[in-house]
């Protein structure tokens, strides 16, 4: 099969910064709670910080090692990087546009006040000068710049100030330039004591070290003091074939992943000329990789603003997720996994009974061991605590623990110090290959012998991401299920050679070819004018050969639905090739991360969830599950969930065959919203167990 051409795909790039301006969609809603519109402000903010960490320092490193190569839709890296410049620049521009003329006047006639410096009263003045003495001057550390004082190392997203002053310094000098770096110790949002007319008040710590840095420099006049704030490369290089230990490996680069290659560089927009060009020398960067913002030069800091204005009626109504009826009452969580396999959807249900099923597996005394794997937990995870507790008591507790999980790396390495000192054996997962499958295993003696309990999910173990995105967990002790999930913990902790899986997919062996022969059966179905059809939810399509095989099956008149919230790659729409492909992007209250492999097989429905994305690295370089779903009661339900998110019309963006996506609108008083619909449909109690 031929891949599909530069021509039939979609920068995934620009995919990517796509998927920004549908994020910042939200924070221009008016129908979306104000300070739930700064939070999607700020996170629009984060993406694109991340996007340049990694994708835009991946393409400049391509750029100097192989200037020539292609991505593959067919762009050298210099015009990747061009492009990029050019689409980022226009969305950091509505990003800066959003909060300045939306969202900061309308949170202010709310109550909810970011003071500048101009409307500071003489009372706010004086207790932010207090303030500044007491807690901010103490932990700065100006930096006069002459000949033996190099220009200093600049942490990656760092707070800093550029300082010209003039006159002599202690020693008879004449001064010039300063650096100023604010320590991330220090709040970057301080609350004010409380006004007259009631509200809540902030002033950035960006606004009061310029107001004070005067205080910092006695006797020198301050002609100018501007912010900046560089990016860096923060992917990790490590050469796994050459490291004789890989967590040691890590350790070091970690050290290094706060002055990696500079790739951006944000001042403000009336920083003067000469110290814009001063400061890219120092980095050595280019005029497309400056961007002049408004101030402040880090939007997502504001996020610390939703935590300190407590104010409820500005946020989403509090959501309580349900439980199915089976664990109303806090049973047994073995006896109710052996009367059915259990499905899960989060954070329309609960994810505590995942918990629970580790925590009670740590107490039994008819547990004899537990397996997990671990990709990211965040921090007092109570799942880490379950085997912690479970080595302690003297169980078996095996853990693969995925050191690679970008930007988990360190509290990664941390965590798995705490469950060795428990007695837990630790694993480092695979060398080339990043762990990223959602497996737990529970092995207990009943009467009948040993019988292995499972739980494999779409999302991380994480308790706090699992109330914001959207995953599926399946609890199973059917046998098969059981057998497969041993193989491959066996596979992770011997390095065994593949093994023979009865159900589950598994990358980097079949999961690829299966997902390829499961679409050509639905091309062979509808040729034969039997019932076909796909439906495909995940997080990112680019996979070339996927896509190509998605067109040869539209080509067969097969309807395709993708539900991709990020990257997609595909171009659907086109004559002759995807005019049967739709791909909508569902950007709402949760976080969409569920990935979901429907296909209708004549009649008789495959229901596949998985840990993997349809991308090269999940398919090819990285250790990944795709389980059955096999109750047809959750045939039904996850078929009715596909189809909310078809019919959403509120929070539903579609993609043209230009990589562009427009927002679908519904007619006159019908609004469909899909993650509205599941709330109210779990909160009801839909039986998903029965």
């Amino acid at each position: 099969m031929s891949l599909a051409a530069p021509s039939t795909l979609i920068n995934r790039e620009l995919s990517q910064l796509e998927f920004n301006q549908r994020v910042l969609a939200q924070a221009r809603d008016p129908s979306v709670p104000l300070l739930e519109r700064l939070r999607f402000l700020c996170i629009s903010s984060s993406n694109l910080d991340e996007f340049f960490e990694i994708r835009v320092a991946g393409i400049k490193q391509m750029q100097e090692s192989s200037p020539q190569s292609t991505s593959p839709d067919g762009l050298r890296p210099a015009q990747q990087l061009a492009a990029i410049h050019e689409r980022a620049s226009r969305l950091v521009a509505e990003q800066y546009e959003c909060l300045g003329r939306m969202l900061l006047p309308e949170l202010a006639a709310a109550g909810v006040e970011l003071v500048p410096r101009g409307a500071w009263s003489e009372i706010e003045r004086d207790w932010l000068a207090d303030y500044f003495e007491k807690e901010i001057e103490p932990v700065l550390s100006p930096l006069a710049l002459d000949p033996s004082r190099p220009f200093p190392r600049i942490q990656n997203k760092s707070l800093n100030f550029i300082v010209r002053v003039q006159g002599e310094d202690a020693f008879g000098r004449e001064a010039t330039l300063a650096i100023v770096q604010a320590p991330r110790s220090l709040p970057r949002v301080v609350p004010l004591p409380a006004r007259a007319l009631g509200g809540q008040q902030f002033v950035l710590l960006s606004t009061i070290i310029e107001e004070f840095v005067p205080r910092l420099f006695e006797g020198m006049i301050i002609d100018d003091c501007q912010q900046f704030r560089l990016t860096r490369n923060s992917d990790l290089f490590v050469d796994e074939e050459e490291a004789d230990d890989l967590r040691r490996a890590l350790e070091g680069e970690l050290a290094h992943r706060r002055y990696g290659a500079a790739v951006r560089l944000e001042t403000t927009t009336d920083c003067p000329a000469e110290l814009v060009k001063f400061l890219a020398k120092q980095f050595g960067i280019g005029l497309n990789d400056i961007y002049a913002v408004p101030s402040p030069v880090n939007l997502h800091r504001l996020s610390a603003i939703y935590d300190l204005a407590q104010r409820a009626d500005l946020k989403y109504p509090p959501f309580q997720p349900s439980l199915p009826r089976r664990l109303g009452d806090g049973p047994d969580m073995f006896a109710a996994i052996r009367q059915s396999d259990l499905l899960l959807h989060h954070p329309f249900q609960s994810f505590a009974p995942v918990v629970n099923f580790l925590r009670q597996a740590a107490t039994d005394p008819k547990v004899l061991a537990i397996k997990q794997t671990l990709y990211r937990t965040g921090a007092d995870s109570a799942i880490v605590d379950a085997l912690v507790a479970a080595a302690q008591a003297g169980k078996d507790v095996t853990v693969v623990i995925e050191l690679r999980a970008r930007f988990d790396e360190e509290a990664n390495i941390e965590l798995s110090d705490r469950l060795q000192e428990a007695g837990a054996h630790v694993m480092y997962g695979v060398v080339g290959f990043k762990t990223h499958a959602k497996l737990a295993l529970v092995a207990r003696r009943e009467h009948d012998g040993i019988r292995r309990y499972c739980h494999l999910g779409t999302g991380n173990y994480h308790s706090r991401t699992a109330r914001a995105y959207t995953d599926y967990g399946l609890f199973t002790c059917a046998p098969d299920i059981g057998q497969d999930v041993h193989e491959v913990f066996l596979q992770l902790t011997s390095l065994t050679r593949k093994p023979r899986l009865n159900c589950l997919l598994q990358s980097p062996f079949d999961l690829h070819r299966a997902m390829l022969e499961k679409l050509e059966r639905e091309a062979r179905h509808a040729a034969a004018g039997r019932p076909a059809r796909v439906i495909l939810k995940m997080n990112a399509l680019v996979e070339p050969e996927s896509i190509d095989m998605l067109y040869k099956v539209s080509q067969t008149g097969v309807q395709v639905d993708l539900i991709i919230r990020g990257v997609c790659a595909l171009r659907p729409g086109v004559s002759g090739l995807s005019e049967n492909i739709r791909v909508r992007s569902i950007v709402g209250r949760f976080l969409e991360h569920s990935r979901v492999f429907w296909f209708a097989n004549n009649g008789e429905p495959e229901i596949f969830c998985s840990s993997a994305d349809w991308m090269d690295r999940n398919f090819f370089r990285r250790v990944e599950i795709a389980f059955p779903i096999r109750r047809p009661k959750y045939h039904q339900n996850i078929l009715r969930d596909l189809e909310a998110y078809l019919r959403d019309n509120t929070q539903a963006w579609e993609l043209d065959q230009d990589g562009g996506y427009r927002r679908v609108e519904g007619v006159a008083g019908e609004r469909n919203n899909a993650q509205g619909e599941l709330m109210a449909a779990y909160t009801a109690g839909r039986p998903l167990e029965e």
